[in-house]
């Protein structure tokens, strides 16, 4: 013989609200925004590379080349990363415009303007 199923509430863990459409509107999206903020990221490191060029140009030492490549890449790529790891929206536009000014420059200029291209240093 068999028994027949228990008949009382259920012996579970208690569910938890049921799922359906989340209320309210889809947030806004922000592609504008990111994408504006990566031409000015753009724009602003090449203003910073043109000053900081300048200054090593000005002092005319190797050291100095050498203090200026790792200042532009610290700017560029150091300060370009932590905007995007805020993930806000303004910052990932900023920092991605900021690594993509200093690849920019690095692969227009041949590395002279970040201070890449080992003729600098000879």
């Amino acid at each position: 013989m068999t028994t027949p199923p228990p008949t009382g509430p259920p012996t579970g863990p208690p569910s938890g609200p049921p799922s359906g459409p989340p209320s309210g509107p889809p947030p806004p999206r922000r592609t504008g925004l990111v994408v504006g903020l990566a031409f000015a990221g753009v724009f602003g490191y090449l203003l910073v590379n043109v000053a900081v060029g300048l200054v090593a140009v000005s002092v005319g030492s190797t050291a100095a080349f050498g203090v200026a490549a790792g200042v532009l890449a610290v700017v560029g790529l150091g300060l370009g990363t932590a905007f995007v790891l805020l993930r806000k929206p303004w910052s990932r536009g900023l920092g991605l415009g900021l690594m993509i000014g200093w690849a920019l420059a690095s692969i227009v200029s041949a590395g002279y303007c970040t201070g890449l291209n080992p003729e600098l240093y000879a």
